[in-house]
C-alpha cells in the first residue's frame, strides 16, 4: 500500500511493486527507445524534494542532472559516463550520488529500477 499522506510518506515493496505510473519515453534519446515508469513517494513545495521509485527499459541517451540526486539501483544494469569519461557501472545493490549539474550519457542494458531522491 502507498500512503503518500502520512507523516511519513512510503511505500511498500518499493523494489518489486507494479502499480506503476506511465512516465513516457526517455527525452534526448542516441540509440533505441527507453520507457519510463515509477511512482511518487513524496514531492514537496517547488518539487523539493522528490523521491520515489524510478524503471527504465533498454535503450541510451543524454542526460544532465538538475539537482543532487541519491540513487539506490535495485534491478538490472546501466552505464552512465560523465562528459569528462569517468564510467559508472550500475547493478542490484549500487548506490549513486550524482551531484547537480552532473552531465553524460546513460545506457540501460537491463531494465533498471532505481529508488531515488532529489534534493
Amino acid at each position: 500500500m502507498a500512503d503518500a499522506a502520512s507523516s511519513a510518506p512510503h511505500l511498500a515493496r518499493a523494489s518489486t511493486r507494479d502499480d506503476l505510473v506511465d512516465w513516457g519515453v526517455q527525452p534526448n534519446a542516441l540509440e533505441g527507445s527507453s520507457h519510463s515508469t515509477g511512482r511518487l513517494v513524496h514531492k514537496g513545495p517547488n518539487n523539493q524534494p522528490e523521491s520515489g521509485i524510478w524503471v527504465c527499459t533498454p535503450g541510451r541517451w543524454r542526460l544532465a542532472i538538475p539537482r543532487d540526486e541519491f540513487c539506490h539501483f535495485v534491478a538490472g544494469r546501466a552505464t552512465y559516463v560523465s562528459d569528462d569519461g569517468e564510467v559508472v557501472e550500475v547493478a542490484p545493490g549500487t548506490v549513486v550520488m550524482f551531484p547537480a549539474g552532473w552531465t553524460g550519457e546513460c545506457t540501460v542494458h537491463e531494465t533498471i529500477r532505481n529508488i531515488y531522491m532529489l534534493a
